[in-house]
């Protein structure tokens, strides 16, 4: 373990010594500085499942002026801190909760009339010799089948999801990645990341001699260099939590915080510039990434945390996966063959942080910046060709190749994985201006991105790199809509996201029966995603109707979103919205069932990665709905079942 000065635990002890002990001869900070906040219930509803959240929120925000300190010409602190308790694991605990899941059955399309398979119960096992796994440690209770909200069998293959807390069942929590116990689900801010410390930061100003200045600020915050709304173009810095409402809350707040240094040098207007300012960001905090939802909870954006608990189960345990053999027979697969072992997240060091430079300014009144940005990534990749058993040799049996039973080596195209956070290189930049002539300001990001991975069943070891280019336009005006309001302009804002994977690879397969199927990275290639907001106000500014509606063109979804907010008093809003989805049926893609990872028993010798073995497979037998499917049809899509009413009571004090 690296012990350092810099830590982020000690870092905070710092900064709270402050607010409990005074800065210098300042005397106690916490109790002279200006305080406010709010309580506030967030109650949503889906037809499926009943009760979704009943999130119950105490924030508070401070502030203390210290003034001058030293060399320094202003010393402020500032402050938010958040305790939620969603009660939808007390209230609902059928669907979310102790009770959630039940006892599966997995498809077999070979039997007659498609018969169904009870879990570790496969017509064929897999061990080929007798074993498949232990019902005992690993029992048919507890568990959905993968995707089941959105689509049936389908012929496809299907994965035994555990959905209980990991208090009340450790099966496929992957250690210090998903493994939240029930306290976590419901008091997500109170952990040993003192996630309760929204924001807790001392900022300080040094002037310069030539009249420019150093801004300072040391402590957990959001740093913020987008411009647009929802998507993260340049806005990157900070992880976000979207097990809290999937991509559907505010980004200030469901950005993970992070314990960070800014530096920016401020030179104000120059001969050239109307303002010119440049930023050092270093975020010495250990690595986060987004927070993505676990298998059972009720957001969990791709559903990617139910795939992977059903995969780490499949690991460390054992598993029955639909119409694995030969395409259309349920199998069980023994613990080591097949899964997700562990997530590798980096130690805390002081290399191991994270660097961004910015230089911003505007630019006869047009505002830009130029943005480099050193990180992790934030999503998880799935690297293959870890070590792993090969179930069609028994223990301590020496099978084809010399290869002894019970060895875990290395296979290429296993559909079993590590989790890595690869490094990832940014250049981008922004730009904002006002069009006069028809009365609208125009927001632009792009951004270019080395060292990302994405899954892809034409590597060996089932992913490769891409790099990325991303951009959004977003446009801004105030428009009289006379026939909804005569005296008050609405809000029209819309926003077109764009994505290119340069070095995306995929190939279409035709079986010998004419279907045909797609192999290789099932991100598509080009994305586009449109956001359109209508926002008025009526009675004084006190009632506030809007609609949001955002489209993915590829993955052919929709989502609207009707909301009102009204501001009863000074302090009581109610805020009365919904939220519905219109998506397509998920794309089958290559699932590997026909890879090959063990030859001569998956295939011929020397076949491995033939893309002729898998398309005399027929298509049924190679692809599917799961696990990528989920990659074609976005988030929004692949939350087309969760449609909700929503209302959120706020008191501000």
């Amino acid at each position: 373990m690296n012990h350092s000065p810099f830590r982020a635990p000690l870092v905070a002890s710092a900064v709270i010594a402050l607010l409990g002990g005074g800065f210098g001869a300042t005397g106690a900070v916490a109790a002279d500085a200006e305080w406010a906040g709010f309580v506030e219930n967030a109650s949503f509803y889906r037809q499926r499942t009943g009760l979704s959240k009943s999130r119950n929120t105490l924030q508070m925000e401070m502030g203390k002026e210290i003034g001058q300190v030293g060399a320094f010409r202003r010393v402020f602190i500032g402050g938010t801190f958040r305790g939620t308790y969603d009660a939808v694991y007390d209230l609902n605990d059928n669907d979310f909760g102790d009770d959630a899941g039940g006892a599966l059955t997995f498809e077999s399309t070979f039997l007659p009339g498609g018969g169904n398979t009870l879990w570790g119960q496969s017509p064929v096992s897999t061990g080929a010799f007798g074993f498949g796994f232990d019902t005992n440690n690993n029992p048919n209770e507890g568990m959905k089948l993968l995707g089941s909200e959105l689509h049936g069998p389908d012929g496809g293959v299907g994965l035994g999801v555990p959905v209980r807390p990991c208090d009340k069942d450790s099966r496929g929590c992957i250690d210090g990645y998903l493994d939240f116990d029930e306290n976590d689900l419901r008091y997500p801010e109170f952990n040993s990341r003192l996630d309760f410390l929204r924001e807790l930061y001392v900022d300080a100003i040094l002037p310069q001699d030539d009249g420019s200045e150093w801004a300072f600020r040391l402590g957990r915050q959001q740093v913020v260099w987008g411009r647009t709304d929802l998507f993260r173009v340049l806005d990157v810095l900070n992880p976000v939590d979207f097990s809290r409402h999937n991509i559907y809350d505010e980004l200030e707040d469901i950005r993970i915080p992070m314990w960070m240094l800014t530096a920016e040098k401020r030179w104000g207007p120059t001969g050239v510039f109307g303002d010119l300012n440049f930023q050092v960001v270093w975020n010495f905090d250990k690595f986060r990434p987004h927070s993505l939802g676990q298998g059972g909870t009720p957001y969990a954006i791709l559903q990617a945390g139910d795939f992977f608990r059903a995969m780490n189960n499949c690991w460390d345990n054992g598993c029955t996966v639909s119409n694995f053999a030969f395409g259309n027979l349920a199998t069980d697969f023994p613990r080591h063959t097949i899964g997700i072992r562990k997530a590798n997240l980096p130690s805390w060091s002081l290399d191991n942080g994270q660097l961004g430079l910015k230089l911003e300014g505007t630019y006869e009144s047009v505002g830009f910046s130029l943005n480099y940005l050193h990180y992790r990534s934030q999503l998880p990749s799935l690297r293959g060709g870890i070590p792993a058993r090969n179930p069609f040799i028994a223990d301590n049996v020496t099978g084809p190749g010399g290869e002894v039973g019970g060895q875990e080596l290395p296979r290429d195209y296993l559909i079993a994985f590590d989790i890595d956070f690869p490094r990832i290189n940014l250049y981008g930049g922004s730009l904002d201006f006002y069009v006069d002539a028809i009365k609208s300001v125009f927001r632009v990001e792009a951004a270019y991105t080395s060292g990302e991975e994405f899954a892809n069943t034409l590597e060996p070891r089932l992913f490769s790199e891409s790099d990325v280019a991303r951009w959004v336009v977003g446009w801004d005006r105030p428009t009289f809509i006379p026939f909804l309001n005569k005296r008050r302009a609405f809000l029209i804002s819309a926003q077109l996201f764009g994505q290119h994977l340069l070095d995306h690879e995929q190939k279409t397969l035709t079986d010998p029966s004419g279907n045909t199927f797609k192999v290789g990275m099932p991100d598509h290639e080009d994305n586009y995603i449109m956001t359109l907001l209508l926002k008025g106000w009526y009675k004084a500014d006190t009632i506030s109707p809007q609609i949001i509606v955002a489209h993915d063109f590829e993955g052919q979804a929709t989502t609207v979103a009707p909301s009102v907010d009204w501001l009863i008093s000074n302090n009581w809003r109610l805020v009365a919205g919904a939220n519905f989805k219109f998506a397509n049926q998920v794309d089958d893609f290559d699932d590997c069932r026909q890879c090959n990872p063990f030859p001569p028993f998956t295939g011929p010798v020397g076949a491995e990665g033939d893309l002729g073995v898998r398309a005399a497979s027929g298509a049924m037998a190679a692809s599917g709905i799961e696990p990528l499917g989920r990659f074609t049809s976005g988030p929004i899509g692949m939350a087309r079942d969760e449609d909700e009413f929503q209302v959120t009571l706020r008191y501000r004090f």
